[in-house]
């Protein structure tokens, strides 16, 4: 076995000193297409890591990326706050058939839009509705319209946001009031779901939605800079942000501004010690080491350095099929990049390979942040991938084409 690591070893050695790696290509070409600046990837497989690389961008504005790096990891605070679920439901504090309005009184009498307009829902919202982005909420920018497909820079969220907002009860109170896309339970629209799960958590415990994480998650596995704040000192390891707007592009989000370099500004978040709307689809901030830990937690059923933090049954549920995938015409909120998966509570999964295009194994699940954190988790074969920058816009390629590169080496 020691003679197998070190023959790995020398071979990572090798190709790191070598541009014939296809991630050390992969990490390159990110910065010199002005996709990225400085970003990280790590590879890990059969309990041992055999891929880190941290590839600088030296340009002026930009930060040298180390263990220590901060980045807000926006919507891969989703797949935390699934798991905190997921570990609610083994403790039996919360059934995912349950009627939000159990946990959140104000969600008893919502509204829908339809073709005459606004009107009262038919459908009871539940708790799974929300783990699916079935319920019916989207993202919201300033003016109450779909933010996917009304370009804002500034970003100002209507709900999400602790700009907005200083607690979970009054964003709640807030959210019950926006009439839903559609009836909960009918149809798939990516939004502000996770956030209202983390006052769901507040309720059917008693403690703060932070609390709960830190207890349950962070403290286990040891994801000690994995937080809703930041302190004065920390907020100088935060990773300064890459943008490089072309107007129109993309079609989903589209602008009519050009922008491009690296900025302290538009973090949209106010990461304030003080504040208590911890929002958990977008709120976290994280560093790669920990998140890792997340990663190895997942590739590993559920365990970490020996204990287990989830079971194996509750992975299988968070990365089952809830919404066939694109293309389907009786869900046009589906994303088209996502082909050849399928989704879970949040989860893209593989589910065909060969239009899948990345040469992944089919149940290969994982998801992605805004400023473009990216990972996933292979069962079959042991083995996940991480890999964070901070840059705007969004691009679903970085995923797959990591997941291209990783499948030629390994």
């Amino acid at each position: 076995m020691k003679k197998i690591y070190l023959l790995l070893t020398l071979i990572l050695l090798y190709l790191s000193c070598h541009d014939e790696n296809p991630i050390i290509k992969f990490q390159k070409e990110l910065i010199s297409n002005e996709i990225t600046g400085s970003n990280i990837a790590a590879v890990f497989q059969d309990d041992s890591l055999v891929y880190k690389h941290v590839m600088n961008s030296g340009k002026m504005g930009d930060m040298d990326i180390t263990d220590e790096t901060i980045f807000p990891i926006w919507s891969m605070s989703k797949p935390i706050t699934t798991v905190a679920m997921m570990i609610l439901k083994e403790q039996g504090l919360v059934d995912f058939q349950d009627p939000v309005h159990k946990y959140i009184p104000s969600f008893e009498n919502l509204k829908c839009k339809g073709p005459q307009g606004v009107y009262p829902c038919n459908n009871t919202m539940r708790v799974v509705d929300l783990l699916t982005h079935r319920s019916g909420y989207t993202y919201y920018n300033e003016d109450g319209e779909y933010k996917f497909l009304n370009g804002q820079l500034s970003g100002m969220a209507k709900y999400s946001t602790s700009y907005r907002f200083n607690n979970l009860d009054d964003f709640a109170v807030a959210v019950s009031n926006q009439p839903l896309e559609f009836e909960p339970g009918s149809m798939y629209i990516y939004g502000i779901n996770q956030a209202i799960l983390g006052k769901v958590i507040e309720s059917a415990t008693g403690v703060s939605f932070y609390e709960y994480l830190k207890k349950n998650i962070f403290d286990k596995l040891g994801m000690n800079n994995t937080k809703f704040y930041l302190t004065k000192q920390e907020r100088l390891k935060v990773q300064p942000l890459f943008v490089n707007f072309v107007a129109n592009t993309p079609p989903w989000n589209p602008t009519d501004l050009n922008l491009k370099g690296f900025t302290r500004l538009l973090d949209e978040m106010s990461y304030d010690k003080d504040n208590r709307a911890h929002f958990g689809g977008e709120g976290l901030v994280s560093t790669f080491p920990d998140y890792m830990k997340f990663c190895n937690m997942l590739v590993n059923d559920g365990i970490y350095n020996g204990e287990r933090v989830l079971s194996k049954k509750s992975i299988e549920i968070m990365t089952s099929k809830y919404t066939e995938g694109y293309p389907n015409k009786n869900e046009p909120f589906l994303f088209p990049d996502q082909i050849g998966t399928y989704l879970g509570f949040t989860f893209y999964v593989i589910e065909d390979s060969e239009i899948e295009g990345t040469n992944s194994s089919i149940g290969t699940y994982g998801w992605s942040g805004y400023h473009n954190t990216h990972f996933w988790i292979n069962p079959e074969k042991k083995r996940y991938g991480l890999f964070m920058s901070r840059s705007r816009e969004f691009n679903f390629d970085i995923g797959k084409d990591f997941r291209i590169a990783v499948n030629s080496v390994y």
